[in-house]
């Protein structure tokens, strides 16, 4: 199943353009899950994927996509996410509670999960450990952390809360970082994806892109991706005096830097979207509050970055007809050979590097499973993993039935 829209590029060029597919995750913690399921369905309805993007938690995703052992990209993702399940703790029991009910409209009784207080407090020992684990953790500072830090004990000088280095540990089981790096031996191999994961300099807020094409993906990049301070994980120490933390900070849906890197090619775009833009009805209290503020503040904010590519396109597509124009129909006796050259060699390089044409954005939307939470993205019980699973596939079946109709 093909979602190219067949539009020839200019003929002058047409061999120097290619249609890229394009899979952009956010970051979101737990409801990363989604994009599991998300990419369940591509594969299923066998849509090839060029690009796999991501940050936060959308980065690690992106990583096993690429990189994944089996060869098998959808089976790796699931059961790299049923492993974190799995071993989510809970040791607080679920509970009770009568109250009202927002969504229903009424006062009934409901099941409060605690598997967000167990992430809290005993962390999710596949992924993250507090640090306050010492008898844990101490041997994970070494290295990526930039070692044991000299105020460990004293907790007013702590920067952060949460270990993640178990999660290298367990991403050794489903990614080959050989494999992950393939791309960038120039070798044509049409099993090797593109991936482009992205950070932030903590000293400079200068976004840093991480792109297999161009560089050696290693752990410590997936965990300075996936580094969010506000949640209490760490910076992660690059070298070269680059301390970094989650690209989210900058922006949840790295559609901007896939632009960045990849100007020229043609894109058919597939965003799994963690956080709606839209919503149907006014938050009515302080926990819906809180839970559509960090729907604003983790949303995609790419709307205007697709407006502005496109705006390129249309200059681009001006531009090769006033060459064209240039070329055959202009008297060039009154120009000297370097202006000449400089509007033949400026041309070049605005054809061949730039003009990148949107074809097709296709938003795949993670819908509320619960009432609404303030701690909707930290859920790792395997109840809620297997949902967010099954609503991706689910909602990605559903869409992808809907464009193959028109």
């Amino acid at each position: 199943m093909s979602y190219t829209i067949k539009e020839a590029s200019p003929k002058r060029h047409e061999e120097s353009r290619n249609i890229e597919n394009v899979l952009v995750m956010q970051g979101g913690g737990s409801l990363g899950a989604f994009a599991c399921g998300v990419f369940k369905a591509l594969v299923k309805n066998k849509v090839q994927i060029d690009i796999v993007a991501g940050t936060s938690i959308g980065a690690v995703n992106a990583a096993i996509i690429a990189g994944n052992k089996s060869g098998h990209p959808e089976k790796d993702l699931e059961d790299f996410w049923v492993e974190i399940g799995e071993s989510s703790l809970g040791v607080i029991p679920d509970f009770w509670v009568y109250g009202w009910d927002s969504r229903a409209r009424k006062y009934m009784a409901k099941t409060i999960s605690s598997a967000s207080a167990n992430a809290a407090f005993f962390g999710v020992p596949k992924m993250f450990i507090p640090r306050w684990q010492w008898w844990n953790t101490s041997k994970n500072f070494q290295g990526i952390m930039g070692g044991l830090e000299e105020q460990y004990f004293d907790p007013s000088n702590w920067t952060f809360m949460y270990d993640h280095t178990p999660l290298v540990k367990t991403l050794e089981n489903y990614i080959d970082y050989n494999k992950l790096n393939l791309a960038a031996t120039k070798e044509e191999m049409p099993s090797v994806l593109r991936l482009i994961i992205t950070a932030v300099d903590v000293m400079t807020a200068r976004p840093l892109i991480f792109d297999n094409t161009l560089m050696k993906i290693k752990p410590e990049h997936i965990l300075a991706s996936s580094g969010y301070p506000i949640y209490g994980f760490p910076w992660v120490d690059l070298g070269n005096n680059i301390k970094a933390w989650d690209g989210s900070l900058l922006s949840n849906t790295p559609i901007r830097e896939v632009l960045y890197v990849s100007p020229r090619n043609d894109k058919n775009i597939f965003i799994v979207e963690n956080y709606p833009q839209r919503i149907d009805r006014l938050p009515s209290n302080f926990i819906e509050v809180a839970n559509r503020y960090k729907d604003i503040l983790f949303c995609d904010k790419d709307i205007e970055s697709i407006k502005y590519a496109k705006l390129v396109t249309r200059h681009i597509k001006l531009i090769e007809k006033l060459y064209d124009i240039f070329e055959q129909q202009v008297d060039h006796s009154n120009l000297s050979k370097k202006e000449i050259n400089d509007i033949q060699n400026e041309y070049k390089n605005l054809i061949e590097n730039y003009g990148a044409e949107i074809r097709s954005v296709t938003r795949i939307i993670r819908s509320e499973i619960e009432s609404p939470s303030i701690s909707k993205n930290s859920d790792f019980s395997s109840r809620t993993i297997r949902e967010l699973i099954d609503q991706g596939e689910r909602k990605t079946e559903e869409k992808l039935e809907r464009r193959s109709s028109r």
